[in-house]
């Protein structure tokens, strides 16, 4: 049956100056990762799923879902490559293409939710809160290191290759490779993100809603100070800008390496959970509680709207026009016919009088594995008004509704036509 794909892609036809853009997860946007190579954005929320997007179509890629929990943590890889890190305590390597929903690789052995991933010359680090740093290279077993006191909440490598972790205990932490560490500030308060600057300077974020700059030598230099927690720091790659984003629902941009703030962009006042510059260096994109993906002129202080629409494929021949935008919003899980194949969502084929968890071949989640709803246009149409939450319980599919009738009454038309 539809998992329903949490991007409402109904967003991406909005003009350019739209602020109040449509929810893409489920749930809160907890972390961000751009392509190092450019034209990828990956999302990551509370609502267990990762989301790939492609930033020239304008729309997702995939959407998977895999981790047992929140996903709190992602790191671009090389190759179009995605770690993501979850409340589940695993990490999952993505490839250029996880349509499919499996993960190329999974690194296992945290003991409690991985809260911070970084990577650098195919090694990735992760933190948790089991207090631990752990350090992967392909083919190896992991370096545990530990001395934190307490959970660990961010992770980088610095620009000399030295892994830099933060921690609930307020220490920042240098790694030697032979596994002990350097305490290279100490601030007596629990340091939530962490992020790393040119000529191995660091920035750091606290409970107390500063942003602290930490030099080679250890000078700690304070160039923000808010009243609220900050929980995501970016940097663009010059290291000339640096974004805060905190749980009040504004973001500080901040010019490096004066520490002047230059801009506060204010959203809709809900907490911003993650935050990650693009590959020109002015461009932000940041996640919040709101379940949306905004993005921003760092450098101007303005919303610039969402992604830029690509023209879209007129709907086959016979297919309700209406109903099939609609249902884009599902096309990043769901193939509509058998030859399509399972994606992230079984395919819809022969959707109507089919038994719930009845596809060969999708691995579906333990409630709708039991099989004891019919799907019919009653029955689907129940699903999206009351929600996946409501009417199958212990899913792991988001929390989606389609409230607008006319939208429904599409999107059934254009099912029953599509999965014949």
């Amino acid at each position: 049956m539809i998992r329903a794909a949490v991007a409402l892609l109904a967003m991406l036809a909005l003009p350019a100056a739209a602020q109040d853009q449509a929810a893409v997860h489920g749930g809160p946007v907890r972390a961000l990762a751009v392509a190092p190579e450019g034209g990828a954005l990956a999302s990551a929320g509370f609502d267990q799923s990762v989301i790939f997007w492609d930033l020239a179509a304008g729309r997702a890629r995939a959407v998977v879902r895999w981790h047992a929990g929140a996903v709190n943590a992602l790191a671009a890889l090389p190759g179009g490559q995605v770690a993501s890190g979850g409340e589940d305590g695993r990490i999952a390597v993505w490839g250029p293409d996880p349509r499919d929903g499996q993960p190329l690789r999974v690194l296992e052995g945290h003991q409690a939710q991985v809260a911070g991933l970084a990577a650098r010359d195919g090694a990735i680090a992760s933190v948790a809160w089991d207090g631990t740093v752990r350090l992967w290279r392909d083919g190896a077993a992991p370096v545990v290191l530990e001395g934190h006191r307490g959970n660990v909440n961010a992770v980088v490598f610095r620009s000399d290759g030295v892994v830099v972790s933060a921690g609930f205990d307020g220490t920042l932490r240098g790694w030697h490779a032979d596994g002990t560490a350097d305490v290279l500030a100490e601030f007596g308060l629990p340091q939530n993100t962490l992020v790393a600057l040119p000529d191995n300077a660091l920035a750091v974020g606290g409970v107390d809603g500063q942003v602290r700059l930490i030099a080679a030598n250890g000078e700690v230099r304070e160039v923000h100070a808010g009243a609220r927690p900050i929980v995501a720091l970016a940097a663009n790659a010059r290291g000339t800008l640096l974004a805060a984003a905190s749980l009040g629902g504004s973001v500080a941009v901040i010019g490096l390496p004066d520490g002047r703030l230059l801009h506060t962009l204010e959203g809709p006042g809900t907490p911003v959970w993650s935050a990650a510059f693009d590959t020109d260096g002015r461009t932000l994109w940041t996640g919040g509680a709101d379940r949306r993906v905004r993005r921003w002129d760092a450098l101007a202080g303005r919303a610039i709207g969402p992604v830029g629409e690509a023209a879209e494929d007129a709907p086959r021949a016979g297919l309700d026009p209406h109903g099939a935008r609609v249902f884009r919003a599902c096309a990043a899980c769901h193939s509509l016919t058998a030859e399509g194949g399972n994606m992230a969502g079984p395919h819809l084929h022969g959707l109507f009088g089919r038994r719930m968890g009845s596809v060969a071949g999708y691995a579906y989640s333990e409630r709708l594995a039991r099989g004891d709803i019919t799907w019919t246009r009653e029955s689907v149409a129940d699903l999206f008004t009351r929600g996946p939450d409501v009417v199958t319980p212990g899913t792991k599919m988001p929390v989606q509704r389609v409230e607008n009738a006319d939208d429904m009454a599409a999107l059934l038309r254009f099912l029953e036509q599509a999965t014949r």
